[in-house]
């Protein structure tokens, strides 16, 4: 058999790994041959593949990024692009695909797998926000990273009687935000699920430092709006993939909180940080026992899947299930950050 992989989307810490986990399984284990194709789709579509073998990937657990590359591809291209897609695959031998991506990645294999082509995904991003999977792999160390640098702001803000603020990823989920700031001892916690309302947001920094607080450290998503008619936010527009370009939420948020409160407010923006570097030790392991079952799945003829973590083990999941919807941050989980905030 001849397994094809690809790595699409955002880098991503434990991508690597994954690509080292389908190599050695697909040759250790079945004697089979694994083709990469280089950026993301973009490279399937232009057919600019490279052979993957044991050599090339055995360093690769602890290395962050992906060697194949990545890049975005506009879902109308991808959408129009499926019969090329199937004619590369056809030209290299690829008898079952290996997508790795989140939710846009996803999405094209099932319309992929939709025309017949073999395909088993493999869930990647950092937001944690792809549906019918516990985690993610890449979550956990974006999670780390931003509580490790959350926890360094604590001082320098209590030192300095300040208010800081701190902007870190999710587009459409909160999950970074609620875990870091709740491991890092946040005292405000903004998502993208939840409006949030500027005066309440004033009340309780003003209601803290009257306490005697000397600081607060408020942790937000990039996607957090203001709930209608409270504050202005400026509109960056829509990119080519059809997302909202961010104007800085944290930043505007900081501005209107000094000017209400006459608190000094400083503001952090995390960003690409946050994608870099080496994995966690979970992601690692994560990324390992998602590349391996997804080979095993591909040669056992289970496709028109994604792999997913349930519990502790990992299972299969129809693709078409996974992209249905995103997974959110539900309202339960956010009610369990008021007993720590404020």
């Amino acid at each position: 058999m001849r397994i094809g992989v690809l790595t699409g989307g955002g880098d991503c810490p434990g991508l690597n790994a994954v690509l080292r986990a389908v190599v050695r399984t697909a040759e250790k284990q079945y004697g089979s041959d694994v083709v990469g194709f280089r950026n993301g789709w973009r490279g399937l579509l232009d057919n600019d593949a490279m052979p993957l073998d044991r050599p090339m990937v055995h360093n690769l657990l602890t290395r962050g990024g992906t060697i194949l590359g990545s890049a975005r591809v506009a879902p109308q291209k991808l959408h129009d692009g499926l019969g090329r897609m199937r004619e590369v695959l056809d030209a290299h031998g690829v008898d079952v695909l290996v997508p790795i991506g989140g939710e846009g990645t996803l999405t094209a294999a099932a319309w992929l797998s939709s025309e017949g082509v073999p395909v088993v995904g493999v869930p990647k991003t950092i937001d944690n926000d792809i549906d019918g999977t516990d985690l993610t792999f890449g979550f956990d160390t974006a999670v780390s990273i931003a509580t490790e640098m959350i926890d360094r702001l604590h001082t320098t803000a209590e030192s300095h009687q300040r208010v800081l603020l701190v902007e870190v990823m999710g587009r459409h989920a909160g999950w970074i935000a609620l875990n870091s700031g709740m491991a890092a001892g946040a005292h405000l916690v903004i998502t993208p699920e939840e409006p949030f309302d500027i005066e309440a947001v004033c009340e309780m920094v003003t209601a803290r430092f009257e306490r005697g607080h000397r600081h607060v450290i408020g942790v937000i998503s990039e996607g957090a709006t203001p709930k209608p008619g409270t504050m202005p936010l400026r509109d960056g527009g829509l990119d080519e993939f059809g997302h909202r370009r961010f104007t800085g939420v944290a930043q505007q948020l900081g501005e209107e909180l000094e000017r209400r409160t006459g608190k000094e407010v400083r503001t952090t923006v995390l960003g690409h940080v946050q994608r870099g570097g080496t994995p966690t030790s979970f992601d690692r392991v994560l990324a390992t026992r998602f590349g391996l079952h997804a080979t095993i799945a591909a040669h056992e003829g289970h496709t028109g899947q994604m792999v997913a973590l349930q519990g502790t083990e990992i299972g299969l999941v129809p693709l078409a299930d996974a992209v249905a919807r995103l997974k959110t941050v539900p309202p339960s989980r956010l009610g369990e950050t008021t007993a720590f905030t404020g």
